[in-house]
């Protein structure tokens, strides 16, 4: 399956839907929309992982060079992983965690939760 990336403007975010696989092949796609984010002025970005099923560590490294990026920009990124990907374990989830990366994100049941000023991260 190829990676697909659907962006949409949610108030003062920029919500970027990432389905698919993100490995070496892919993640260069998401490096280029969260890049464009930024260009276009957007420095408030969700990823919304929910439609990923399998992320390597080109992937993870995407999402750390994204944290950055907001982060030397002023910038906010937040991510939305798959259902009950914090109680049960999903796949991004799992390897973020394996890597020690995981509580570097800040980590929304939804979209919806994400972008919402006062709601709270999940525990990593």
């Amino acid at each position: 399956m190829t990676l697909q990336v659907d962006e949409s403007e949610q108030g003062a975010w920029t919500v970027l839907r990432i389905r698919g696989e993100l490995d070496l092949v892919s993640s260069p796609a998401v490096r280029q929309s969260v890049h464009g984010a930024v260009a276009e002025g957007q420095h408030d970005v969700v990823l919304d992982l929910t439609g990923v099923f399998f992320c390597d560590s080109s992937g993870v490294s995407v999402l750390i060079t994204s944290r950055r990026l907001m982060k030397s920009c002023g910038g906010r990124l937040r991510l939305v992983l798959p259902a009950r990907g914090v109680e049960e374990g999903s796949h991004v989830n799992k390897v973020l965690g394996a890597l020690g990366v995981r509580r570097l994100f800040e980590v929304y049941p939804d979209a919806a939760a994400a972008i919402m000023e006062e709601a709270q991260p999940l525990s990593a």
